[in-house]
C-alpha cells in the first residue's frame, strides 16, 4: 500500500500582481525620492507611477486574490497590540498572509504615499502642470505645501525602514525568508494550530489552508 502523498512545505500566497506591485513601488518610490532636486521631470513621472500603483493596490485589495484582499488581513488596533506583545516574547503566531502588525504598516504606507502624491500634484498644479492644474488645488500651491510634501516623503521613507525591520524580525522568528517569498509568491505552510471549530484561529493566521 502506497504512503499518502506528503503535502508540500510551502504554499502560494502572493499572486503575481501583488509581487509586481510591491517591487515596482519600491523602485519608483526611490527613483522619485532620489531625483526630487536634480531631475524634476523624472521625479514627477516616477510620482505618477507611484500614484498609479497605489490606486491599483486599493482596487486589488477589494477584488484581488484571497491574501491580497484587505478583508483578509486588516484588523483593529487591539489585534496589532496583542500581536506585538506576543512578538516581543517570541510567541507570535505565524500567518500565511500579512500579520496584524504588517497589515497596519501596509495601511500606513498606502496612506502616506497617497498624501505624498497628492501634495506633489498640488505643487506642480501651481505651475500649470498635472491633473490638478486649473483646479481649486492649484491655488494652494506654495512653500507650505512643499514642506508638507517633503514631510510625507520622508515619513514614507521612515515607514519603509520600519517595514524592513519588521521583515527581518519576522523572518528570523519564523525561520523563513520573507523577501524571497515576495519574489516567488510562496511561504512556509507551517504547523496546523490546535484550535477547535468552536475556537477558530485568528483571521489570516496559518491554519494549513491553501491560498
Amino acid at each position: 500500500m502506497q504512503n499518502a502523498r506528503k503535502q508540500p512545505d510551502t504554499v502560494t500566497v502572493w499572486d503575481p500582481l501583488v509581487r509586481i506591485f510591491h517591487w515596482s513601488l519600491v523602485a519608483f518610490f526611490f527613483i522619485a525620492y532620489l531625483t526630487e532636486d536634480e531631475l524634476l521631470t523624472v521625479h514627477v513621472y516616477a510620482g505618477y507611477a507611484v500614484a498609479g500603483l497605489v490606486a491599483f493596490r486599493l482596487l486589488w485589495g477589494i477584488i484581488g486574490t484571497r491574501h491580497a484582499r484587505f478583508t483578509d488581513f486588516v484588523t483593529g488596533p487591539g489585534a496589532v497590540k496583542r500581536y506585538l506583545g506576543r512578538l516581543f516574547t517570541g510567541k507570535a503566531p505565524h500567518y500565511l498572509g500579512h500579520n496584524p502588525a504588517g497589515a497596519a504598516m501596509i495601511i500606513a504606507l498606502l496612506l502616506s504615499l497617497i498624501l505624498t502624491a497628492f501634495t506633489g500634484a498640488v505643487l506642480i498644479a501651481g505651475d500649470g502642470y498635472g491633473p490638478l492644474a486649473g483646479t481649486f488645488f492649484a491655488g494652494l500651491s506654495g512653500e507650505s505645501f512643499e514642506e508638507t510634501h517633503e514631510f510625507f516623503a520622508n515619513f514614507t521613507l521612515f515607514l519603509v525602514g520600519l517595514h524592513v525591520l519588521g521583515v527581518v524580525v519576522s523572518s528570523f522568528l519564523h525561520r523563513e525568508n520573507l523577501v524571497r517569498a515576495m519574489v516567488t509568491g510562496r511561504k512556509q505552510r507551517g504547523p496546523k494550530p490546535a484550535a477547535s471549530r468552536e475556537a477558530p484561529a485568528p483571521r489570516g493566521e496559518l491554519n494549513g489552508d491553501t491560498a
